[in-house]
């Protein structure tokens, strides 16, 4: 399995800091966002990643990450997203990358207290199709909710005005080769972006998607000022990809 760190889009929720750079470069506590999600997929047993990045900045990933084996990374590239065409453009982009395998797609901006190896291993056996990670959050209103009956995802509703559930998507995502071939088929939204909720219910339509509950926080560092702050005092308190208690 390869990783896929999805750091692009302008970061402008987090503008002034994010004017002259990247959201993804910025600190949290002692070490740049970026590093957060790759450290997790170290952490996981993957060592093949992918950052798909874009905007002025791209260059400065490569300055900073280099081949990644400071991360403990077998190999890293890079591959630069043209405009805001959303998560699902940005995923395409990954297509050769992935070489037919599965892919664990990670968006930049996330920070978790333990590493998700359990998750890995347990889409691994699960053969095919997708597993996507959920956590419960105290504002469901403002994310992708999972409604889930008897052990099983039944609905994905973008920022439902009604939550049914306070079970995050939140953006940490595996899929099988799959996803490539939906992707081409999806149409631009609303917002002229190619949306990666649209994947996972193709992927619900077919009776191929599964769940984990991420046990520890979750930090969602690019959503505001407030949650930039928050993740950094996470990390600082009790350090991010942990090896789970027993």
């Amino acid at each position: 399995m390869k990783g896929v760190v999805l750091a692009g889009g302008t970061g402008s929720r987090l503008a002034p800091l994010t004017t002259v750079t990247n959201k993804h470069l910025l600190p949290i506590y002692d070490k740049p966002m970026i590093y957060y999600p790759l450290e997790c997929m170290v952490s996981s047993g993957i060592d093949e990643a992918l950052v798909v990045t874009g905007g002025n900045n791209a260059g400065e990933f490569l300055v900073l990450l280099r081949d990644g084996k400071h991360l403990g990374l077998k190999s890293l590239q890079y591959a630069y997203q043209e405009g805001a065409g959303g998560i699902g453009q940005a995923l395409s982009l990954a297509e050769d990358f992935a070489d037919n395998g599965p892919i664990l797609l990670m968006l930049g901006d996330n920070i978790v207290q333990y590493a998700i190896e359990d998750a890995v291993e347990a889409f691994k056996k699960q053969g095919n199709g997708a597993r996507i990670l959920l956590s419960p959050v105290e504002n469901p209103e403002a994310y992708g909710i999972a409604e889930v009956d008897n052990g099983r995802i039944s609905h994905i509703v973008e920022k439902p005005k009604n939550p049914k559930s306070n079970l995050a998507v939140i953006g940490i995502y595996l899929y099988d080769n799959k996803v490539f071939d939906i992707v081409k088929t999806l149409k631009p939204s609303q917002r002229g972006e190619l949306e990666i909720t649209d994947v996972n219910n193709a992927y619900l339509e077919r009776g191929e998607l599964t769940y984990s509950v991420l046990e520890g926080w979750w930090a969602d560092a690019g959503e505001s000022i407030d949650f930039y702050l928050a993740s950094c005092n996470r990390v600082a308190d009790s350090g991010a990809n942990q090896k789970k208690p027993k």
